[in-house]
């Protein structure tokens, strides 16, 4: 018999995600907008304290628009945290841009704001800066806010993996000047593909929205002034957003049992830490991750190859985005002599974070990887 699987984290559905897409194929809204759409950006734009939102095809397309809200151009220079996945600033070379990437912190994970200051001296002339809340840990946003302020660029927050966090009481996803949300298969809450760009700016989504259905002119004929792209989220995958969204808080409060039950599980351990957050934030905790000292004998390879044998899913850190080939000619921006984010990516792994997990899943995985680590 077949070893049950566990995932990284897999979608949870809850049966009213039917009521909404059973209700656009009644009255017949299943291409691209349509009343769930427009729920779902109301929806949403509530749950983070009021602005706006435009629903959209992933979280990859609200990045590429924000940047062209931001204005940026060909060449422009735009600093990109490196640790985090390459969704995050691949959008940067479509426009023709040159990213910079910047290295993280000790205390979150997150781009480092002192090495963002440095990447500031050396490019002065930056058009903007992409941050994420890795694996829903909110970044240092106030800080990096205040940096894009006194320098005068935009600030998009990508809170792809953060959403239903908080940084100071407040969502993350607001306190950028654009806000980046994934409703990708294994984000807190899914639409199976999606994403939506978030502003306290009306006419900056309204802009969006225009360039998001292919940049139409509203004429009797089909006109075009700008370039525009097929980014519009469709009516049924809208609908099974708004049946997740009702389960959202829950789901984050099932991340977070999970977090905390891994971490009392290895707090005996010398030299083993989970990823870290500040006082200030509370995490949706995504993923659970580990990061492991160099004295510790076991390696993150160890523990993930003994999961897989039993059939259990892990995930290696982010590799960042300097190491990888092709974006081998970017440059790369640490406070220090060295690169915090590698010694992470080095020693660091994603635990199973699934919120169908069992008590008895999470034994199992729990003492698979205290046995990788010598501890009973």
């Amino acid at each position: 018999m077949e070893t049950k699987r566990i995932y990284l984290s897999s979608p949870t559905m809850h049966g009213e995600e039917l009521e909404y897409v059973h209700e656009a194929f009644d009255t017949n809204w299943v291409a691209p907008l349509g009343p769930n759409v427009n729920e779902f950006e109301k929806e949403t734009a509530s749950y983070l304290g009021g602005g706006y939102a435009a629903a959209l095809s992933s979280g990859t397309a609200a990045i590429h628009l924000a940047l062209i809200l931001a204005g940026v151009k060909r060449d422009d220079i735009v600093f990109g945290v490196s640790m985090t996945f390459a969704a995050t600033v691949n959008p940067i070379v479509y426009l023709g841009a040159r990213p910079v990437f910047i290295d993280s912190e000790p205390d979150t994970w997150n781009m480092d704001p002192e090495a963002l200051e440095k990447a500031f001296k050396k490019y002065p002339d930056a058009r903007a800066v992409i941050a994420a809340n890795l694996y829903g840990t909110p970044a240092r946003l106030d800080d990096i806010k205040d940096i894009c302020v006194r320098h005068g660029v935009p600030f998009i927050e990508d809170a792809a993996e953060s959403l239903g966090a908080l940084y100071k009481g407040r969502k993350t996803g607001t306190i950028g000047d654009y806000g980046i949300l994934s409703y990708n298969g294994n984000k807190i809450i899914t639409t199976s593909g999606g994403g939506m760009l978030y502003s306290k700016d009306e006419e900056a989504i309204k802009k969006a929205r225009f360039l998001s259905t292919q940049a139409r002119e509203p004429e009797r004929h089909y006109e075009h002034k700008e370039i525009g792209y097929n980014y519009r989220m469709s009516n049924v995958v809208a609908g099974i957003g708004r049946g997740q969204m009702k389960h959202l808080d829950e789901h984050v409060s099932l991340k977070k049992d999970i977090y905390m039950t891994y971490r009392s599980a290895f707090s005996d351990i010398e030299g083993v830490r989970m990823n870290p957050y500040e006082d200030c934030s509370e995490p949706n905790y995504w993923l659970s991750c580990l990061m492991l000292d160099e004295s510790v004998p076991a390696g993150p390879l160890d523990i993930m190859t003994a999961l897989e044998k039993e059939n259990i899913e892990s995930r290696p850190i982010w590799k960042p985005m300097h190491m990888q080939p092709v974006y081998k000619d970017a440059d790369m921006i640490c406070a220090g002599s060295e690169c915090y984010c590698e010694k992470v990516f080095d020693r660091g792994l994603c635990l199973p974070s699934d919120i169908k997990n069992t008590k008895e899943d999470m034994d199992k995985i729990i003492s698979i990887v205290r046995g990788c680590l010598g501890a009973k």
